[in-house]
């Protein structure tokens, strides 16, 4: 089926001692790992997104530091309804310290398994694989982020 419509996402990487921020999530029956952020609202900027996104997710004010991808491959959704294109936008971001954010060690560190469940944990980019991730645009976001 040929997609009709986009979805944007916009995605942020926090990074911090070689180490960046993911999410482990459970959403659409799926268990996931990816970076913080999510879609863009009609009528919101991406980076309001973003800023809106960390402030929803993680209860953190950030700051964009630059562009850092957008898809440039077509990418069928596979979580949402076939006729959909996805394009992601990925930002580099910072936010001041001391970071209130609870992080865990374990991955999918939910109190419940339930629809929308979400924790967050750091993983070393040295040793990050796209195996680590679960979204096929995420996967490739991975050795750009060793060259960063």
């Amino acid at each position: 089926m040929k997609p009709a419509r986009f979805n944007i996402r916009v995605y942020g990487l926090l990074a911090d001692e070689g180490r960046i921020l993911v999410t482990d999530e459970f959403r659409l029956g799926t268990f996931m790992t990816k970076f913080p952020g999510g879609a863009l609202e009609f009528g919101e900027g991406t980076i309001d997104c973003l800023k809106r996104e960390f402030r929803e997710e993680l209860d953190l004010e950030i700051d964009v530091v630059s562009h850092f991808y957008t898809t440039d491959f077509f990418q069928a959704t596979e979580l949402l309804p076939s006729d959909m294109q996805l394009i992601n936008i990925y930002y580099l971001v910072s936010a001041p310290k001391p970071w209130k954010f609870k992080v865990s060690d374990r991955p999918f560190d939910f109190p419940e398994v339930k629809d929308g469940a979400q924790s967050f944990r750091w993983m070393e980019i040295a040793s990050l694989t796209p195996d680590d991730l679960t979204l096929p645009i995420d996967k490739r976001i991975v050795p750009m982020l060793k060259t960063f």
